[in-house]
Protein backbone atom coordinates (compact mmCIF):
# COMPACT_ATOMS: atom_id res chain seq x y z
CA UNK A 1 0.00 0.00 0.00
CA UNK A 2 1.63 3.43 -0.68
CA UNK A 3 1.61 6.15 1.54
CA UNK A 4 -1.46 7.88 -0.37
CA UNK A 5 -3.53 5.12 0.04
CA UNK A 6 -2.50 4.49 3.93
CA UNK A 7 -3.22 8.03 4.44
CA UNK A 8 -6.47 8.17 3.10
CA UNK A 9 -7.49 5.19 5.13
CA UNK A 10 -6.47 6.33 8.19
CA UNK A 11 -8.51 9.40 7.31
CA UNK A 12 -11.77 7.73 6.46
CA UNK A 13 -11.19 5.94 9.96
CA UNK A 14 -10.70 8.25 12.00
CA UNK A 15 -13.98 10.27 9.90
CA UNK A 16 -16.34 7.49 10.34
CA UNK A 17 -16.96 7.67 14.00
CA UNK A 18 -17.69 11.31 14.54
CA UNK A 19 -20.13 10.87 10.99
CA UNK A 20 -22.28 8.16 12.42
CA UNK A 21 -22.58 9.05 16.05
CA UNK A 22 -23.34 12.67 14.68
CA UNK A 23 -26.17 10.65 12.05
CA UNK A 24 -27.27 9.20 14.50
CA UNK A 25 -28.54 12.26 16.65
CA UNK A 26 -29.73 14.03 13.64
CA UNK A 27 -31.70 11.11 12.69
CA UNK A 28 -33.06 10.52 16.26
CA UNK A 29 -33.37 14.12 16.33
CA UNK A 30 -35.59 14.09 12.73
CA UNK A 31 -38.04 11.30 14.13
CA UNK A 32 -38.42 12.66 17.64
CA UNK A 33 -39.92 15.85 15.79
CA UNK A 34 -41.83 13.97 13.34
CA UNK A 35 -43.33 12.18 16.23
CA UNK A 36 -43.89 15.17 18.56
CA UNK A 37 -45.44 17.03 15.20
CA UNK A 38 -48.06 14.27 15.15
CA UNK A 39 -49.64 15.15 18.68
CA UNK A 40 -49.49 18.69 17.58
CA UNK A 41 -52.75 20.96 17.22
CA UNK A 42 -53.25 21.14 13.66
CA UNK A 43 -55.75 24.33 14.42
CA UNK A 44 -55.02 27.71 14.66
Amino acid sequence: MSTLESVIWHVLGYAAMPVIVLSGFVGVAAVSLWLLSLGKDKQL
